[in-house]
């Protein structure tokens, strides 16, 4: 078995166990009066207040600057959650037994009467484009009365 070297094994406790100097006290943390104390609180306490007291100013600023995005973002959020229920809803109606394949026949029994109610002839037809662009026109207004 080898042998350490004795000069090895002192370093290496040293740096394990490092001496100490017991001789030297310690300063210890020193707690201020409890009347700067109540001071610092009384700060932070009026500085609390004060952004409290302005917050329906700056949301009201913040609102103001930026009303459409904020409209925007809240009517694609609102679109997305009715989206997410209604495909709730015909997911949980076609569950049950004979309601879908009965909705698919009311389909395509409406499918067939539009055809022939509006598609067959050419007057037909010139009447549901009539139709389709008044209702267009009642949405998004004249182009005419606009120019």
């Amino acid at each position: 078995m080898p042998q350490a070297d004795p000069s090895k094994v002192k370093i290496e406790e040293e740096t394990k166990n490092p001496p100490m100097d017991t001789t030297e006290a310690g300063t210890l943390a020193t707690v201020p009066p409890s009347e700067q104390t109540n001071e610092q609180f009384q700060e932070i306490k009026d500085q609390i207040l004060e952004i409290l007291s302005e917050l329906p100013a700056i949301v009201t600023g913040f609102f103001g600057q930026y009303q459409k995005p904020i409209i925007t973002l809240g009517l694609i959020l609102a679109a997305i959650i009715t989206i997410k229920v209604m495909l709730a809803v015909v997911e949980s109606l076609n569950d049950i037994p004979l309601l879908a394949p009965t909705f698919e026949l009311i389909g395509i029994v409406y499918s067939a009467w539009f055809v022939y109610r509006y598609l067959l002839r050419a007057s037909d037809r010139q009447q549901l484009l009539t139709e389709l662009q008044v209702w267009k026109e009642q949405l998004l207004g004249d182009k005419s009365s606009n120019s």
